[in-house]
């Protein structure tokens, strides 16, 4: 059977490096399963694979969108189970890394976790109704959704507003989503782990992290300042330049939220891993040999 390599663990870890090499190894290509490295705009502030990297092994779903067209984890499962109907042909392994927890589950597993909105789409849903135009919300979810109007609590403004959410947000209509079955992948599948001591990981973000603003991330920032509303954007190492940039903290208090912020959030990624009990870990700091 096919094999599908997934290498995972927190932001900083090294997995772009240990997923290249495992690639060269199994004479192979990457596929990527980070949410934000998909977008042209957004490099040195998602730690996007550098133009060596790159190039020592084929990569896909990098820089492959524009922030301003609308992509999502069900159009992601998608077009991913495609590109790997293609590499099996001729490969029997592909290595896939992340990333985003979501698009990892998406892409091994399927999906029918709900899209979250953005809170200016929750909180406009919301007034809407407060505002005494359900009717209109009624007349929207008839437009999108027939089936699922048709077998709606007209009565009940929660649930309308909550399938109007995932329609707007997932591109697709919610009775498709909530009745939606998984089939089983037709390749087999083994995950990897990379993990380090705590403070090691810490020191390795805080040391990323004024290489990035090195490398210019403050420049890249300000160009997408036309864009800082797209939820793509309310992306940690953004949103606190932009809080500079809009003059309420300083460039140095910036640079040391988005530290604390980063760290933060590899510590979720953690916790979401350790949710796995068939992850393969590896430690770093012992510079083990991936064993696939």
């Amino acid at each position: 059977m096919k094999r599908l390599i997934v290498i995972v663990g927190p932001t900083a870890i090294g997995k772009t490096a240990a997923a290249i090499g495992l690639a060269n190894r199994l004479h192979t290509e990457i596929l990527s399963c980070d949410s934000r490295q998909f977008y042209k705009e957004m490099n040195i502030g998602v730690a996007r694979p550098s133009p060596e990297e790159l190039a020592a092994a084929p990569h896909h779903f990098i820089a492959c969108r524009s922030v301003t067209e609308p992509y999502n984890v069900f159009d992601y499962e998608h077009d991913a189970l495609e590109l790997l109907d293609t590499l099996f042909r001729t490969h029997d392994a592909v290595v896939a890394v992340g990333g985003s927890g979501l698009y990892v589950d998406a892409l091994c597993k399927g999906i029918n976790v709900m899209p979250d909105p953005s809170p200016k789409l929750r909180n406009e849903l919301s007034r809407k109704i407060a505002d005494g135009h359900l009717g209109e919300l009624l007349d929207e979810l008839e437009r999108l959704d027939p089936d699922y109007y048709k077998i709606v609590d007209r009565q009940n403004p929660i649930r309308i507003q909550r399938a109007l959410e995932v329609i707007y947000t997932s591109g697709k209509p919610y009775s498709q989503i909530v009745g939606r079955h998984l089939p089983q992948r037709p390749f087999s599948i083994e995950k990897i782990g990379l993990r380090c001591q705590r403070d090691l990981l810490r020191d390795r973000i805080y040391t990323r992290t004024d290489n990035m603003m090195r490398q210019g991330q403050l420049d890249e920032a300000k160009a997408l300042l036309p864009y800082r509303t797209l939820n793509t954007l309310n992306t940690v190492g953004y949103k606190e330049l932009f809080a500079y940039l809009d003059g309420k903290v300083s460039l140095e208090q910036a640079v040391t939220e988005i530290k604390n912020h980063t760290w933060q959030y590899a510590k979720k990624q953690l916790t979401w891993l350790n949710r796995y009990p068939e992850i393969k870990w590896f430690d770093i700091s012992e510079n083990p040999t991936i064993e696939v």
